[in-house]
């Protein structure tokens, strides 16, 4: 059966983006030091099309990550533009012509949009019906592979209210960041999480959680 599964870098207070996010600095003040830990690892640059790389404990937990995973669903910031609002059409996201997911990706939005079909097997469908529908299409897409729930902050933490997630897995970075979209806001005190795993590794400790239904 699916799954419903996400994994996120995280700050040691509990946010996945800074203060102040914006088109230039889409992860908020900061928020960049959140990624220092994958950015050179050969499993993410190989993902993104690029050549040489680390390999350390980081390299299994990233290899798992890209495993099994059929579709995506993401929250409209998540694609951007920071803001939301209406549509403009230039905009296709963070990643360029040829985004880093090869496989559909379900981004929920209160703002019509037409598929948008990119390089290299990536299709962007702009759900506006909620995030049980964006999951459903999702699980339809994905067949007999996973979801991966790609963020940011905020869907991720309507997932986890409605008991929609299945999994979920916190790469802590050694940064405070003081303020901006935090984990587990509003969530409230019902969601139960089984510990599953904790790898340490340099720059990160990645904790793999079961979320019990």
């Amino acid at each position: 059966m699916s799954k419903l599964r996400c994994q996120i870098s995280v700050s040691v207070d509990g946010y996945v983006a800074g203060p102040n996010q914006s088109e230039q600095e889409p992860l908020g003040e900061g928020g960049e030091r959140l990624h220092d830990w994958v950015i050179e690892l050969e499993s993410w640059r190989r993902a993104h099309g690029k050549e040489g790389g680390e390999v350390n404990a980081s390299t299994q937990v990233m290899d798992e990550t890209l495993e099994n995973i059929g579709a995506a669903v993401m929250g409209r910031n998540m694609f951007g533009p920071i803001g939301g609002g209406p549509w403009d059409d230039e905009w296709k996201g963070w990643w360029g012509d040829n985004p880093p997911y090869h496989y559909p990706v379900f981004v929920i939005t209160h703002h019509e949009r037409e598929p948008l079909e990119m390089e290299g097997g990536t299709t962007f469908y702009f759900v506006t019906d909620g995030i049980e529908a964006a999951l459903e299409r999702a699980k339809e897409a994905a067949g007999n592979e996973d979801v991966g729930l790609w963020g940011g902050g905020d869907v991720i933490n309507q997932y986890l209210a409605a008991g929609l997630l299945d999994e979920l897995e916190l790469h802590i970075a050694p940064v405070v960041l003081g303020g901006g979209s935090r984990l587990f806001e509003g969530v409230g005190p019902d969601v139960q999480l089984d510990r599953v795993r904790v790898i340490e590794a340099p720059g990160v400790t990645h904790v793999k959680y079961r979320v019990l239904h």
